[in-house]
């Protein structure tokens, strides 16, 4: 297939297949006349890529991952479930930082909003006061 069909069957941009083959995800063939030429699973493997970097891998690192979707079934599940467990044990670790931060920031608003509702009432009560002290009595 060539790289409009692929990018019809999958629904991604050929710039997006372009940036997949330079980034080693996908590895077409060429034509006589230089065209890339896509193997029928190359659908899959673009689907596999997709959902990867949905689950938030780098391109990077699914490189490394994708030669064990390609293994034999009894070859691949032990190193590629080792690496899965370890992406997902990052992001747990991305997760728990970025709740710690946004406590921190919640903490910071609450004490910015308890601020400005304390200098206003301060305004609003001087306002007040100074209003009935110059009033004629």
């Amino acid at each position: 297939m060539r790289i409009g069909e692929v990018a019809c069957a999958s629904g991604v941009s050929p710039r997006l297949l372009r940036y997949y083959e330079e980034r080693g995800l996908l590895r077409p063939g060429r034509s006589s006349s230089g065209q890339r030429i896509f193997e029928d699973d190359a659908i899959q493997r673009i689907q596999q890529i997709r959902d990867l970097l949905a689950a938030g891998l780098s391109t990077e690192r699914i490189s490394d991952l994708l030669p064990c979707f390609d293994a034999p079934a009894s070859e691949r599940t032990s190193h590629l479930l080792e690496s899965l467990e370890a992406e997902r044990t990052k992001i747990g670790a991305t997760i728990a930082s970025l709740t710690t931060a946004a406590d921190a920031l919640d903490e910071i608003i609450a004490d910015v909003v308890q601020t400005r509702t304390a200098t206003t009432e301060d305004h609003s009560s001087a306002s007040t006061h100074h209003s009935a002290a110059a009033a004629p009595g």
